[in-house]
């Protein structure tokens, strides 16, 4: 990847840096030495006319003439500010401003020497020799064009490190794919060479622009890549397609190309892009989600002038609700959480970037009765979004009675608070992993469900309960993708449990705006699922971020496989066998019609086992769960013979025996 020099060129090439950069000619003294070299131009011009012989130059006709010239050049120069520019930075704007002034500066004097002819026969001062403009115009032009061109390249040279620069191509040739192109030619310092356009358009194929080719999509053949050794891929359309924009990168990054994206014209610095712009396209821009479409007006009323209580607050989930929240008028929030650390990290980013929040921030475990009544009691919530639980499977598959104290019992607490203290709405945030659950976070988060479903059928409720259900976001705490970045970073082992394993997925914000919509939508008794889109392979995800990293798959980061881990399924699901869904009016969420429970007898089963939660063992735990979720079909042998069977009649049997 480097060129070789030789030591003494090396060394030159180190002073010239250093001369470089201490300094920048002013540009005033560009404009002197530009009008010098006009004078010098015109009598050269002179002795050109005469064939070299110095006898015969007019002197001192010809020194007054060349005064003439360069004042009418100078008026050009300065009126067109033909040396404004950095001349190591001269770009093709700088040219087209000395070829203007040199043109009009040459019309300006045949002008003067034929009106001359006409008015002042005797003023040889005006009566200028055509030839001698016409060769000045030549010279004076090809000289400033060289002088720039030279110093440019110099200065090329100079700046680069000796490193091959990366051989890119732009997709787009309209507007935005000429600008770029114009911005990496423009900049010796970007370390990019084009090699070409490729465009949708078909009448550009085989055809140039500013001497750049225009491919098809067959530039992205392996082959084409290997032959004209591109490294890069830059993006360069306007208003592409979401899923058109996902499958070029997916194509580009499996041919190992660096992928990346022109910003958006609002980002771009005093309205010019610069190469140091364009940034590395980010792993969700492959799983081509489109931009959502919320019902902002029914969002800012239902949450306008309202007490909001957000819980598991410094959460993945509970910080991007609080980020969403911060766009409307809310009377105050109420941030809620146990992790100190985060809550720290949450304050300070409230403090300086959602100044507008009037936020008030407990620290506050949801399964503490007493501590929650003190928080209902103080600030009356009108909404609450309960987003606090214990979601690592194999951690908590490991731990069943915290699992079902933090997440069953928190959510017990939680609801009858909302019930208690006139909650107008209560939003629970739910995962796909309690579709038919085989791990004890996944049956958790189910009878969480349930819980939720049973608070809205009670006589004395007032509150709406609402549930989301959805599936892994991008770059939560603890998911695949920081643990996989994590691991390449080191330099692998990338480690996948499985190579058929499936999981859905969509971005925090994505996730985060649905619950807002979701929850305004709902009436109360609803479970809204969201559209994950297609699961994606974990395995495809775990290459892809290997090669958004810029290396090889195999080669340069190994993949291990280490096997399914207790409670995990190869691939989730969104609703039950029992469960189907009717629309909404929004695309992306969609109303599981839930099966009907008796709210009683399954709340006096939670509360039991709550209150005896600490006398029993875990695998005493996991049979009382598995009766008040009968789907519930663990996949950790180490309970196998302790969930109990719905067909065989011992449902409640545990609870009898106790």
């Amino acid at each position: 990847m480097y060129k070789t020099y030789p030591g003494w060129i090396l060394s030159l090439r180190q002073q010239m840096l250093n001369i470089f950069a201490k300094y920048s000619l002013p540009r005033g003294i560009v404009f002197f030495m530009d009008i010098s070299a006009v004078f010098l131009m015109f009598i050269f011009a002179y002795l050109l006319r005469f064939n070299l012989n110095f006898d015969q130059l007019p002197f001192p006709l010809a020194w007054e003439q060349a005064l003439l010239v360069v004042l009418v050049f100078g008026i050009m120069s300065r009126i067109f500010r033909s040396y404004a520019g950095l001349i190591r930075h001269t770009t093709l704007t700088d040219v087209s401003l000395i070829f203007i002034v040199t043109t009009l500066s040459t019309g300006t004097l045949l002008l003067i020497s034929y009106v001359s002819r006409f008015l002042w026969r005797e003023s040889l001062l005006l009566n200028l020799p055509v030839s001698v403009i016409i060769i000045n115009f030549v010279l004076i032009t090809v000289f400033l064009f060289s002088v720039r061109v030279i110093i440019k390249i110099l200065f090329r040279f100079v700046t680069s490190s000796g490193k091959t620069r990366k051989r890119v191509l732009i997709y787009g040739a309209g507007e935005l794919g000429f600008i770029v192109k114009r911005v990496i030619l423009s900049d010796p310092d970007n370390g990019f060479s084009v090699v070409g356009f490729i465009d949708d358009d078909k009448n550009l194929f085989g055809k140039k622009i500013n001497q750049i080719p225009v491919f098809s999509y067959n530039a992205l053949r392996r082959e084409f890549i290997a032959k004209h050794k591109i490294t890069s891929l830059i993006l360069a359309v306007k208003d592409i397609d979401v899923e058109r924009k996902a499958k070029m990168i997916k194509l580009a990054v499996g041919r190992g190309l660096e992928v990346l994206e022109t910003p958006e014209v609002s980002k771009w610095v005093n309205g010019q892009l610069q190469a140091g712009q364009f940034r590395k396209v980010k792993l969700e821009d492959l799983l081509g989600r489109k931009p959502i479409k919320l019902n902002l007006d029914l969002i800012r009323e239902g949450l306008d002038r309202k007490t909001i209580l957000v819980t598991g607050a410094a959460g993945s989930i509970g910080s991007e609700i609080v980020r969403q929240l911060a766009r409307f008028n809310n009377e105050k929030i109420i941030l809620v959480d146990d992790a100190e650390t985060p809550m720290f990290y949450l304050e300070n980013e409230i403090r300086e970037k959602l100044t507008n929040l009037q936020a008030r921030l407990i620290l506050g475990d949801v399964t503490h009765p007493e501590k929650m009544e003190q928080i209902f009691r103080d600030f009356r919530p009108d909404i609450v979004f309960h987003a606090a639980a214990y979601k690592h499977v194999s951690l908590i598959e490991e731990n069943p009675h915290e699992a079902f104290r933090v997440n069953v019992g928190g959510t017990r607490n939680i609801t009858e608070m909302a019930v208690r203290y006139g909650a107008s709405k209560f939003v629970m945030i739910s995962t796909d992993k309690s579709v038919n659950p085989t791990s004890v976070m996944g049956v958790t988060k189910r009878i969480c469900e349930k819980i939720v479903q049973a608070s809205s059928l009670l006589e004395v409720n007032r509150t709406q309960f609402i549930v989301t259900r959805f599936g892994n976001v991008l770059g939560s705490n603890g998911s695949v993708i920081p643990i996989f970045s994590g691991q390449i970073a080191k330099g692998g082992p990338v480690t996948v449990t499985h190579p058929e394993v499936f999981r859905y997925f969509m971005t925090i914000s994505e996730a985060c705006q649905l619950v807002l919509e979701a929850g305004f939508m709902g009436k109360g008794g609803e479970i809204f699922v969201f559209d994950m889109g297609e699961p994606v392979k974990i395995a495809d995800l775990a290459k892809n971020m290997i090669r958004l990293s810029g290396l090889e798959p195999g080669r340069d980061i190994k993949i291990e496989y280490t096997g399914l881990r207790p409670g995990e399924k190869l691939v989730e699901e969104l609703l039950t066998d029992k469960e189907i869904t009717k629309e909404t009016h929004h695309p992306k969420i969609r109303i599981a019609n839930v099966e009907d429970i008796d709210e009683f007898e399954m709340l006096a089963q939670i509360d039991f086992l709550l209150e005896n939660l600490y006398t029993l063992t875990r695998k005493e735990v996991v049979r009382l769960i598995s009766e008040i979720v009968p789907e519930y079909k663990s996949s950790n042998i180490r309970y196998n013979g302790y969930i109990a069977d719905p067909q065989s009649g011992s449902r409640n049997t545990a609870l009898e025996q106790m």
